[in-house]
């Protein structure tokens, strides 16, 4: 069993930042995973923003390339993601998700298998 607990989101002005952290509990050691960020706005889809696995390749959505930064502390065992230049389209519920079996295959989300509850991060204009 992996638990995830999202923190960090918020309001911001576009052009701003802000930092969302994930703390892990693995349950047991995991050798080989995937951590992912993903969002859902309201009436859409819930899509993939970025991926890092246990080597720290990392992945991300074209939307979010060159703002968003993810990354991870194992000794913290946290997943990150850092979100500059921040736009309204950016707004929705951020959820970590994991894939405690395998290397990062895709951001689709049925290749996750645990979730966490989510943080609101809204943009305004």
């Amino acid at each position: 069993q992996v638990q995830l607990v999202e923190s960090g989101g918020g309001s911001v002005q576009a052009g701003g930042s802000l930092r969302l952290s994930c703390a892990v509990a693995w349950g047991y050691t995991h050798d080989n995973y995937c951590m992912g960020w993903f969002r859902q706005a309201p009436g859409k889809e819930r899509e993939g923003v970025a991926a890092i696995d246990s080597d720290g390749s990392t992945t991300y959505a074209d939307s979010v390339k060159d703002r968003f930064t993810i990354s991870k502390d194992n000794a913290k065992n946290t997943l990150y993601l850092q979100m500059n230049s921040l736009k309204p389209e950016d707004t929705a519920m951020y959820y970590c998700a994991a894939n405690p079996w395998s290397g990062c295959v895709s951001l689709r989300p049925i290749d996750f298998y645990y979730w966490g509850q989510g943080t609101q991060v809204t943009v305004s204009s």
